[in-house]
């Protein structure tokens, strides 16, 4: 499988990977409060308003709702390219709290595609631009794409 992407010439690589977030329509766990603010080839940015229900014991976010948020940015961007991909490991370093009524940037870059996998770091920060948690994640491509061949012309080559 190529790692090149498959589009029709008249469109960009942005503009295609902005098409690619229509993968959003069927990803009910992004949808717990996640907003889509960028994508561009190799790079997804998501926003996440911390609401109560994210609150653990301690009255901060949960971990896994910023794991998530980071998870989703990393999505996005390694899918950007119109080839089907998913993660093959990641982690992640949680270094502030995030309290309620705040709100969370994800910040997807891509550093490296080679051959089939791709490394992305996401930096997620809180309203003040603090980093609360740095998300590395390695990608792997597999069959199909993110968009559909059309034989026509009108969608992805």
């Amino acid at each position: 499988m190529s790692t090149q992407s498959l589009y029709p010439a008249e469109m960009t690589p942005d503009e295609l990977a902005r098409a690619t977030a229509a993968m959003y329509e069927n990803d009910a766990c992004s949808r717990v409060g996640l907003e889509i603010v960028e994508v561009r080839a190799g790079y997804a940015r998501l926003r996440m308003p911390v609401r109560d229900d994210f609150l653990n014991g301690h009255q901060i976010c949960h971990g896994g709702l910023i794991f998530t948020l980071a998870d989703s940015s990393f999505a996005f961007a390694c899918n950007s390219r119109n080839v089907n991909t998913v993660a093959s490991g990641c982690s992640i370093e949680f270094l502030r709290p995030v309290h309620g009524v705040d709100v969370l940037t994800a910040e997807a870059v891509e550093q490296t595609l080679s051959g089939r996998t791709g490394i992305y770091d996401i930096r997620v920060t809180n309203r003040a631009g603090d980093t609360v948690a740095l998300f590395r994640g390695k990608s792997a491509q597999i069959k199909g794409n993110v968009i559909p061949h059309t034989p026509s012309g009108t969608g992805p080559e």
